[in-house]
């Protein structure tokens, strides 16, 4: 086993963020929210999802997880626990779900049924209006979610929990920052009205997604003050009321929207929302931690929003558990670390997540691969090695070399080394995935740099692994038999 350390040392913080972190730390812990944490699974190396439950959420009295697709090992592990589960349903199986009702029963048969007593919520889909989503999986969205509905029926888990359809916050358009002026977006409007009716029909809540980093990215407008719940001398007017804070304000659009479609007092839940640490300028462990605290207790307060006072979103799910090196990263390259643990389940810093004001802990007992880097080799001609180290980069996770990011600073070699090594990581420390032409060398020295890690992968040879994908494919097999039977 590779004794833990710390991965994410704190930077230096401005003195502003550091009076807010100061003041979040001698304030006694609010009352707890209705939060939850969302776990994915597009990791390389995961951690077992055992040490996970037993290591992670346990310890940290999480009480709602959302999984991001039915892993049976999550399952499993969180059976029993009194941990409330929503199980996610990924974009590729909304197909044959919708088109096939036996493969919504079987799906519902073989990740739900042996589980029911945790699960809360079936989530259909993964962001199906997302704008670079396009609309390949709109019209399949509201007949698979009404397909599973009947399997829950069918299978009499219906009155237990309830089927939601996570949709991003680009779903209703906001372009002026006011929520009074929001409206859901003109070409997905069948599709929403649908959505809604379905919902409503079986009193199920509207679940969003939102991305208040990729916001401020793109909104220059707003201030990082907004964003992190910090008080401001200069609130967002939007008539006669007020927002401070961005997470109001994107709850009162979503209001507003609703309320335009004839829905005003449908239930809100916050599917994801989260802080990166790496990855992009302003993406740190210390702003992550200043929005993930001031989130928490702004929800323990349970103030509500303008719009809803006093009426708080009933459950809201931070994103996310743990890193994750495989997870897509169109949207920019800080979704990989999204993470309050890290990959191997390290805190990167404190959010009451149940546990109150302890720290939280990190996962136990953690196997590592032998402590063995690749780096590039000094001694021989690197004249040409910029093709190796594009093609480390596009088969392994250089994220943190992206401009803002951790390993950003390292330069030249040191980001070559840097990517040698994550390939041969995520490679299991093979031979071959340190060759790059002869100009890879193994060594057993540490080629971490200050804040730039160097990592070693998780030892996975005798865990079992979630494969997404194969998953997908035991529902597409079942389609195609059941097809004609139907």
């Amino acid at each position: 086993m590779r004794p833990s350390r710390r991965r994410h040392p704190l930077p230096p913080l401005a003195p502003g963020l550091l009076l807010l972190l100061l003041l979040h730390a001698l304030a006694p812990p609010p009352a707890a929210a209705a939060v939850g944490v969302n776990w994915g699974f597009s990791s390389s190396h995961p951690l077992p999802a055992a040490q996970v439950v037993r290591g992670l959420l346990l310890p940290n009295s999480v009480p709602r997880v959302r999984l991001a697709a039915a892993s049976p090992d999550a399952l499993a592990a969180l059976s029993g626990t009194g941990v409330a589960v929503t199980v996610g349903v990924p974009n590729e199986l909304l197909r044959p779900l919708a088109t096939s009702r036996k493969a919504a029963a079987a799906w519902v048969h073989d990740n739900v049924t042996r589980y029911a007593s945790g699960v809360r919520y079936v989530a259909v889909g993964d962001e199906s209006f997302l704008l670079n989503h396009g609309q390949q999986n709109q019209s399949f969205l509201v007949s698979a979610a009404a397909n599973i509905q009947r399997a829950l029926v069918d299978a009499k888990l219906s009155n237990k929990m309830k089927v939601v359809v996570p949709c991003s916050s680009d779903v209703y358009l906001n372009t002026s920052a006011l929520p009074s002026k929001a409206y859901f977006r003109p070409e997905v409007n069948e599709t929403i009205a649908e959505l809604l009716s379905f919902l409503a029909n079986h009193s199920s809540p509207f679940m969003v997604e939102l991305n208040p980093f990729s916001s401020f990215q793109h909104k220059k407008n707003l201030s990082l003050d907004y964003y992190l719940f910090q008080l401001m001398s200069h609130p967002v007017s939007d008539g006669h009321i007020k927002y401070d804070n961005y997470f109001d304000a994107s709850i009162d659009a979503l209001v507003t929207s609703l309320t335009k479609a004839g829905f005003s007092n449908m239930d809100i839940i916050v599917g994801r929302v989260g802080w990166p640490s790496d990855g992009a300028v302003n993406a740190t462990p210390a702003i992550a931690q200043s929005f993930m605290t001031g989130l928490v207790n702004h929800l323990a307060r349970k103030s509500g929003t303008p719009l809803r006072p006093k009426v708080p979103p009933i459950e809201t799910y931070l994103f996310s558990l743990l890193d994750e090196d495989q997870r897509s990263i169109a949207s920019g390259s800080y979704e990989r670390h999204h993470g309050i643990f890290t990959f191997d389940g390290q805190a990167k810093y404190y959010v009451n997540l149940g546990q109150g004001s302890k720290a939280l802990e990190n996962a136990p007992d953690v196997q590592y691969l032998p402590s063995k880097w690749c780096v590039l080799d000094n001694n021989k001609d690197i004249s040409n090695v910029s093709s190796s180290f594009s093609a480390a980069c596009s088969n392994a996770d250089c994220t943190a070399l992206s401009p803002g990011g951790s390993c950003s600073g390292i330069g030249w070699p040191g980001n070559v080394s840097y990517a040698f090594n994550n390939f041969y990581q995520q490679h299991d420390q093979s031979e071959e995935g340190c060759s790059f032409n002869g100009l890879g060398l193994i060594t057993t020295v540490d080629p971490s740099v200050d804040n730039c890690m160097f990592n070693l992968a998780i030892d996975t040879s005798t865990a079992a692994s979630f494969h997404p994908i194969l998953a997908m494919l035991q529902i597409l097999v079942l389609f195609f038999c059941t097809y004609n039977l139907l």
